[in-house]
């Protein structure tokens, strides 16, 4: 990895932290009355924000949807069987079982997101996002309407949205 890729992916990462920290920061704010703390803490979260996704992609770490969700699958894995256990582990040493605790939570919360992304990984790959065997409710995420099939309608009859604003109503993974 080069210099400058190094300095990318620190970039990305004090970026993205930065971006969640001003998040909760104007959450105190919005609490203890100050408003336009908060928006000026939300709207700089924004624009870390714009900062991380320039970096990441500098770093080719948008591809399609496929890459994604193989990319997220590994991450997810790596958290839930790797680097959770070794920090519960670490903090059990210590002494800290709250922490300890909280990893070992929090690892249980990866593996489902790690079997989510497999699953819709799956589906992407069969073509079965927006197809299935049987007949469900999908429901339009614009204007909430209803529609019962194996399949969304190619727009939405009520708000002419595509078949892409479809959603299951309510999906397993």
């Amino acid at each position: 990895m080069s210099k400058t890729e190094e300095n990318l992916m620190a970039a990305f990462a004090g970026e993205s932290q930065a971006r969640n920290k001003y998040d909760y920061f104007a959450k105190v704010a919005r609490k203890e009355g100050y408003l336009y703390i908060a928006k000026i803490f939300e709207e700089t979260a924004l624009n870390e924000m714009q900062h991380a996704k320039d970096e990441f992609k500098l770093l080719n770490g948008i591809g399609n949807t496929v890459a994604n969700l193989k990319e997220a699958i590994e991450g997810e894995n790596y958290e839930t069987t790797t680097m959770y256990p070794e920090f519960a582990a670490d903090a059990e040493a210590e002494g800290n079982k709250e922490a300890a605790i909280l990893f070992k939570n929090i690892a249980k919360v990866e593996a489902e997101h790690r079997d989510r992304y497999m699953k819709l990984l799956e589906m992407v790959e069969n073509e079965t996002v927006y197809k299935r065997e049987k007949p469900i409710r999908w429901i339009c995420s614009k204007c909430g309407h209803i529609h019962e099939g194996t399949q969304p309608p190619g727009k939405c009859p009520v708000c002419r949205h595509p078949r892409e604003y479809f959603e299951p109503e309510c999906m397993e993974f």
